[in-house]
């Protein structure tokens, strides 16, 4: 089977899509769940309109990643999740937005702990501590909306290029035919 990278950041994980699990999972879970509670929380951020994701498990443990420097995600919005293992340290860290320099002047750390998710927009700077003992797996949600990437891409804050292709290239769509974005960071 063909395994991506999760992200350009993680070495350690898989796509669900890979697994054949967006359609019965991961679609159901953002149209049914993660779309209604979005358009309350996040109206501005297109969280009414969420229309694709990306969905990914990533693994932190000794010896493979152990911690996340600071980014920000190609998402309107992320839910990360804390799937498990037993594990120390790994904390979560949060700071500015990364259009709006100087952002991570005093960052807000959070413990992740199996079993809970932390939601946070996508453009918020934020990295996770390295890991101490044990092993995470963190089931992370990328949410994107149509409406919004497609008048200014989130990577690189421009107006996207759009050109014909199928399903959703990193969240960009057109009205009449399926699209990608030529400036695709994932």
């Amino acid at each position: 089977m063909p395994k991506g990278r999760p992200n350009t950041m993680n070495n350690h994980g898989v796509l669900l899509h890979e697994l054949g699990l967006d359609e019965p999972l991961v679609t159901p879970l953002r149209e049914r769940f993660l779309r209604p509670l979005m358009g309350l929380l996040y109206p501005d951020c297109g969280g009414a309109r969420l229309d694709s994701h990306r969905a990914f498990v990533v693994k932190y443990a000794p010896g493979q990643d152990r911690e996340l420097g600071c980014h920000y995600d190609n998402a309107e919005l992320t839910l990360n999740v804390a799937l498990g293992k037993a594990f120390t340290g790994g904390a979560l860290y949060f700071g500015g937005f990364f259009q709006a320099p100087p952002a991570l002047t005093q960052p807000l750390e959070v413990e992740h702990m199996v079993g809970r998710g932390v939601l946070h927009r996508g453009g918020q700077l934020h990295g996770a501590r390295a890991l101490n003992t044990g092993e995470r797996w963190n089931l992370v949600i990328w949410l994107r909306a149509s409406a919004v990437r497609n008048r200014l891409c989130p990577m690189c804050c421009r107006k996207p290029d759009l050109v014909d292709d199928e399903g959703f290239g990193d969240g960009f769509t057109r009205e009449d035919a399926p699209t990608v974005d030529v400036c695709a960071l994932t």
